[in-house]
Formats: C-alpha cells, sequence, structure tokens
C-alpha cells in the first residue's frame, strides 16, 4: 500500500466544485473510495428520525469529498501545494510541501 499524501488532522484547501476555496481539517480519510470529510466542507441537509439519544429533523453534516479536489495548505503560507515524500539523515520518511519545500508536521 503506498504512503497517503492527506491524513486526518491535515489542513486542506478544496480546489474545485461547489466550495472552491475553503479552508478545513480532514475529520476522516476513506482511501478505498479515495475520498475524504473535511471540517465546514461539503456541507448536506439530511433528515434524521428522532432516536433516545438524538432530536429528529434536518441536520447539516459534511459529506466526504473526493482526494482529487483537495491540496494540502502549505505550512509557511498558506497556500495549496502538491505533496511529496523525502528521507532525513536519520532514515526516517516524511511528507513535504513541493511549493515552499516544508517539511509537513505530523498530527498525533
Amino acid at each position: 500500500m503506498a504512503a497517503q499524501k492527506i491524513k486526518k488532522g491535515d489542513h486542506v484547501i478544496v480546489l474545485t466544485g461547489r466550495d472552491r476555496g475553503k479552508h478545513g481539517e480532514v475529520i476522516e480519510v476513506r482511501p478505498r473510495e479515495g475520498r475524504a470529510l473535511v471540517r465546514g466542507v461539503n456541507m448536506v441537509r439530511k433528515h434524521q428520525r428522532q432516536t433516545a439519544q438524538d432530536e429528529g429533523g434536518i441536520v447539516s453534516k459534511e459529506a466526504a469529498i473526493n482526494l482529487s479536489n483537495l491540496a494540502i495548505e502549505d505550512p509557511k503560507d498558506g497556500k495549496p501545494s502538491r505533496v511529496g515524500f523525502r528521507f532525513l539523515e536519520d532514515g526516517k520518511k516524511v511528507r513535504y510541501a513541493k511549493r515552499s519545500g516544508e517539511i509537513i508536521p505530523e498530527k498525533k
């Protein structure tokens, strides 16, 4: 399995579609589907049945967006960047923004 370019916790920018230009944090990545959930992006309204825990009605929630429509936010200037991989001197593999060359910090 290839290394993922976009991971949970990354800050991304939407490149195309209804929400073009919006920024958000990745909540969940679905690699098999090639899609991701981004906080506050691609909001849809769903009818939800009332349960013991939740109230019923029309609820707004995030829908999955295709990974090809997302770009990592460059840590240096906040603009969209492509992602590359490189190895550090200690042999650790890291992701970096091709726009500025800055290493993308790991979120854990």
